[in-house]
């Protein structure tokens, strides 16, 4: 599978006349929760010939590929991933604590990596991971039964919201880590959770099953936390402008020096 994504990004550049500075994954799979079914979620940043952006015009600045059973494959160009990145977008913070790590630049990169230690908003992250939590809790968690795999999709941001409040810096992309936190404050939570994770990375079907008599109260207490949590919560100041035009700069001259 990892070939087949390589020459799909290789077919992107080839056919879009961009290069693809950093390709992660960004799903289930960089979360360390896959089933035996999950898709490929591949996520990427990329850049145009310079030319490109001299244009009057309103560019596309989205690239997707159809989705297929098993790939789902998009990504961003390098401004409107800076435009995001100024916004403190957790998806995009994460992708640069992703495992899975399929294409990469490495001196974009490693810039990437230092300005995103520099910004950081706990209430736009608090409401970011409290949005997904409560969206996916409402969804399927309406009846006495419930697919036991979709606790993940609730837990893992509640546990980005833990971590946001008791560390004050961006939650990581892996559920091992914020799991280890949620170990020493709710001990009776983290058992239950981490024999979900056995089963399911065992390959055992999480079907229906009863409503969780742990996992439920916890659910219900935190989201109603966090929503308080969230409008107290502190902004901190995005990075200039300046310092991502210097590096789109640089970016430029590095990938089209001759172009530039």
């Amino acid at each position: 599978m990892k070939e087949l994504i390589l020459d799909n990004l290789a077919k992107i550049e080839k056919e879009k006349d961009v290069t693809i500075l950093y390709g992660v994954e960004s799903g289930s799979r960089g979360w360390g929760f896959p089933s035996l079914d999950s898709d490929y979620d591949v996520r990427f940043i990329y850049i145009h010939p310079p030319a490109w952006y001299l244009s009057i015009g309103e560019e596309r600045d989205v690239i997707e590929l159809p989705i297929t059973s098993e790939l789902d494959i998009n990504g961003w160009d390098i401004r409107k991933t800076f435009t995001l990145f100024r916004k403190f977008n957790p998806p995009l913070m994460e992708w640069f604590d992703s495992p899975v790590i399929y294409r990469e630049y490495s001196s974009f990169t490693e810039k990437m990596r230092v300005l995103k230690e520099k910004t950081f908003s706990p209430r736009a992250s608090v409401y970011h991971y409290l949005h997904m939590a409560e969206g996916d809790y409402n969804t399927y968690f309406k009846s006495e039964q419930v697919k036991l795999k979709k606790y993940f999709y609730v837990l893992r941001p509640i546990l980005a919201c833990l971590w946001i409040e008791q560390k004050n810096s961006h939650p990581p992309m892996g559920f091992e880590k914020l799991l280890k936190l949620c170990s020493s404050l709710y001990p009776a939570v983290y058992g239950e959770i981490r024999e979900l994770l056995r089963k399911k990375l065992a390959g055992d079907e999480l079907g229906l099953s009863q409503r969780n008599p742990v996992l439920d109260p916890f659910i219900e207490e935190r989201i109603c936390h966090y929503r308080q949590y969230a409008q107290s919560a502190g902004v901190q100041k995005a990075i200039s402008i300046e310092a991502l035009n210097t590096l789109f700069r640089e970016t430029l001259k590095e990938i089209y020096g001759d172009r530039f």
